[in-house]
């Protein structure tokens, strides 16, 4: 229900009746400015922002005529209004309209988005505190390399995202910008100070310098921090996906009483929601592109913009919002498994300590070159036996690897029986956690 209200709440702010809704407000501020620099009488100005109402279905059957969507719109609203008529949309030109209008659009979709991602940290936040100490084995192509927390994980997900917040709020104010300019954006038609009151009675920016169109490169923008969060989502949502592979199966997300996850196949939990979200995330990142394709038009305009925008621009905001509701839930509801993930960890029997033996040798005055080659060779024999089957754990809780070290002569005669078992505790590696816990959530 969550996700469905997310999204109707964005679509309804880029259906036709918010499209035009936006056109009509951003009129009536004209007339009102045009009101206060003294050439529209009170009371014209009065019926106008009073009166003025569109029709959609009248728009349509004028711009079957005039093949011109402003002006079916213009002549709607007209056909609302008496003689005061004449003073509606005095001095400027469609894409003045327009533009600012859709500066409207994109700002308030993008208060929506700046939401959702506050919430979508907070919900990771939860999760990475509550599995701060949490043990898991750290991944390098694949392959198990030492202990982590997935609390750490988790941080990494929470500060990056936070990057993608703090662009997010920047670029609300580079979208947040509108134009009164007239044809060429050279306000000869309309003054400086008209431009200024219009946009300031809307709450967006003049911009400083336009020609017929605001600039496509702030759109570029938006749609490139877009695509970039979108970039750490599919991450956040591939990860999932790994971790809940059965051989892993260390986390997995909700499944509900009743659902099904195949239809041959009655025992499948599939991770559908972050395969969806991995597909959400390649959508939004396509329309990166076109929106710098938009920056170059001609002169000072041509609508070889205008059709790509009908798409990107609804599509990715009602995309994105849609997706990080998706993942919020996903993050709120994902089942981890700690057990699963400690038997992971001791999956290799004890190799993931290698690095630590390493580590100790050179402090014996041991090349680092002789050093590797006396962990290494132990850990080969590890691989050896897990190979064949041998169990990486025996009896006594001793790991393979240590057996291996201990019966080394020349390591234990290097640094001795202890030692060895000492760089076999996983405190070593969680010493830090809350350091690096203080650096991301305290800032």
């Amino acid at each position: 229900m969550v996700e469905r209200y997310a999204r109707e709440e964005m679509k309804k702010l880029w259906d036709l009746n918010a499209k035009y809704s936006a056109w009509l407000e951003v009129e009536k501020a004209l007339v009102r400015g045009w009101n206060k620099l003294g050439l529209i009488p009170d009371s014209d100005c009065e019926k106008i922002c009073k009166n003025a109402k569109f029709n959609i279905q009248r728009i349509d059957e004028i711009e079957a005529v005039t093949k011109h969507d402003l002006i079916a719109f213009t002549t709607s609203v007209s056909e609302s209004l008496g003689e005061e008529s004449r003073w509606f949309h005095y001095g400027i030109t469609s894409s003045d309209c327009i533009d600012t209008a859709v500066a409207l659009q994109m700002r308030d979709s993008l208060k929506i988005i700046l939401k959702d991602v506050e919430l979508l940290r907070e919900a990771i936040k939860k999760r990475a505190i509550e599995h701060k100490d949490t043990l898991m084995v750290g991944r390098s192509h694949g392959i198990h390399g030492e202990p982590i927390t997935f609390g750490l994980v988790l941080a990494i997900w929470y500060d990056e995202i936070g990057r993608h917040l703090d662009a997010l709020k920047a670029t609300l104010e580079v979208i947040s910008v509108g134009q009164l300019s007239g044809a060429m954006g050279n306000l000869a038609h309309t003054p400086i100070e008209l431009e200024e009151l219009v946009c300031k009675d809307l709450g967006l920016k003049a911009a400083p310098a336009s020609n017929q169109v605001i600039q496509r490169d702030r759109y570029a923008r938006l749609m490139s921090d877009l695509a970039l969060m979108a970039s750490s989502c599919e991450k956040i949502a591939v990860e999932i996906r790994h971790l809940q592979r059965t051989e892993v199966y260390e986390a997995e997300e909700y499944f509900s009483q009743g659902q099904k996850g195949s239809s041959a196949m009655p025992h499948k939990r599939n991770p559908v929601l972050s395969e969806n979200i991995t597909g959400l995330c390649r959508m939004i990142r396509s329309f990166a592109i076109p929106a710098m394709e938009n920056v170059a038009l001609w002169h000072e305009r041509d609508i070889s913009h205008s059709s790509v925008e009908r798409f990107i621009l609804p599509d990715s905001f009602i995309t994105t919002d849609f997706m990080l509701v998706r993942l919020t839930s996903l993050i709120e509801n994902l089942v981890v498994y700690p057990k699963n993930m400690m038997k992971n960890l001791n999956l290799t029997g004890g190799l993931v300590f290698s690095q630590r033996i390493l580590l100790e040798l050179p402090k014996k005055g041991v090349s680092r070159e002789d050093a590797y080659k006396i962990v290494q060779r132990n850990a080969m024999k590890v691989w050896r036996d897990l190979q064949e089957g041998k169990a990486a754990v025996n009896e006594k809780g001793e790991s393979l690897y240590l057996q291996y070290l201990l019966s080394d002569s020349e390591l234990v005669g290097l640094i001795g029986e202890n030692a060895i078992k000492e760089c076999f505790e996983f405190s070593y590696y969680t010493k830090n956690v809350n350091a690096i816990f203080k650096r991301v959530f305290e800032r």
